[in-house]
């Protein structure tokens, strides 16, 4: 009980602020080391010379790594989430059972020229995708 009435509102208020800032700290490091390891345009050597860089000196390493390098960390995470973005996508319509158009008239067309489609089929079965 003694420890809680030393310390007041202002301590406790510093204290959460470090432990933010902390937090934002190991986070800022996360990203950093997870995109130098994933950066398609360093070679092995110079992965391992930023993620040394970081180590050794690592206010100096983030910081000049935000700054070389930050504007393009943007554009790799844009990349990275729209490659995720579509992947989700072609799952889901694979998954559904949902085709385009196209692929209901490819398949159309094939299966008249196999010859598992009269014509009057093929052309019935066209007009309703065409709609």
């Amino acid at each position: 009980m003694m420890i809680a009435a030393e310390w007041g509102s202002g301590q406790v208020l510093w204290s959460m602020l470090w432990l933010f800032v902390f937090v934002i700290w190991i986070w800022m490091i996360i990203v950093i080391f997870s995109d130098i390891l994933t950066s398609d345009d360093l070679s092995g050597w110079g992965k391992a010379i930023w993620s040394i860089f970081i180590i050794f000196l690592p206010f100096l390493g983030i910081f000049a790594y935000l700054i070389a390098r930050g504007g393009q960390m943007s554009e790799r995470s844009a990349k990275a989430s729209q490659q995720a973005n579509e992947a989700t996508q072609a799952y889901i319509r694979d998954a559904a059972g949902v085709s385009t158009d196209a692929d209901q008239l490819a398949r159309l067309a094939d299966l008249h020229t196999a010859g598992k489609m009269s014509d009057a089929e093929y052309a019935a079965a066209k007009a309703k995708v065409i709609g």
